[in-house]
């Protein structure tokens, strides 16, 4: 006994003498990463272990993880506005999917290229649609959103000076204000919105305008506050992107992943 504590004070000193870039390296063969927890079929709550996110978004960056010899658990850090905190303040390592905007870029190094690209779309009610072709035409209208979510920096932008658009914590939360008409519109990521419309039995009731707001990239982020946060790792991270995106996988994930969300529903 007396031995394996000497071992163990041993190892700790040997620690303590490494530089802190060192340590850090010591200490990063496992990363976490989390996400919005209500994005299927980029990300949920894995329904068998809800401590944990699955999805295309989490099946790609393990496939990433594993080429370059790293461990990636995605896990729930919340929801999506306290998971974005969890990964501002370095708590969690990764952003597992993240569009590009000048405010994020000051708290995380996005890894290019995007993994994916999402449509945000106009949702509305089926029988209380308006005339819309143009981001000039939610003028006048009461819209929807999520706290702390974007659509893009130019679309945000306009928004912000042109629209009225409520926030609220949760995407069920934005659709039930709509139907009942306490919104006229709903902006939100288009798979992800036809998901929870189909778990809620909507199909009926909402409907989607044309043509999207905007099409942006879906970014892996790694906070500025990760101690796993060095150079070597954002360039390996960034090569290893690249090769992914030049073939099938991201879509054959989001397909893969839409089918595995469809089945857990006829299951529950």
């Amino acid at each position: 006994m007396i031995e394996r504590c000497r071992c163990r004070s041993l190892l700790l000193s040997l620690f303590m003498l490494l530089p802190a870039h060192a340590l850090a390296e010591a200490l990063c063969g496992q990363l976490t990463a989390t996400g919005n927890p209500e994005y299927p079929p980029y990300l949920w709550r894995d329904p068998h272990n809800p401590e944990q996110l699955i999805g295309a978004n989490a099946d790609l960056l393990k496939a990433v993880g594993k080429a370059l010899g790293l461990e990636v658990k995605v896990v729930y850090g919340g929801p999506w506005s306290r998971a974005q905190e969890e990964v501002r303040t370095g708590r969690i390592d990764l952003m597992a999917g993240y569009f590009m905007t000048q405010e994020r870029q000051q708290q995380m190094d996005f890894i290019s290229p995007p993994f994916l690209r999402t449509r945000s779309v106009v949702w509305v009610r089926q029988d209380d649609a308006f005339a819309y072709r143009e981001w000039a035409d939610l003028k006048g209208h009461k819209g929807g959103t999520l706290v702390s979510n974007s659509h893009g920096q130019q679309f945000d932008d306009y928004a912000r000076a042109n629209l009225q658009l409520e926030a609220v914590p949760g995407a069920r939360q934005a659709f039930e204000k709509l139907l009942l008409k306490r919104n006229d519109y709903v902006i939100y990521e288009q798979y992800p919105g036809m998901a929870l419309v189909r778990t809620q039995g909507w199909e009926g009731q909402l409907k989607v305008l044309d043509p999207p707001v905007s099409s942006e990239g879906l970014y892996l982020a790694l906070s500025h506050q990760s101690k796993c946060n060095r150079a070597e790792l954002r360039e390996r991270l960034a090569q290893k992107m690249k090769e992914m995106v030049a073939g099938p996988v991201p879509e054959q994930l989001v397909e893969k992943n839409l089918e595995l969300w469809k089945q857990q529903q006829v299951g529950e």
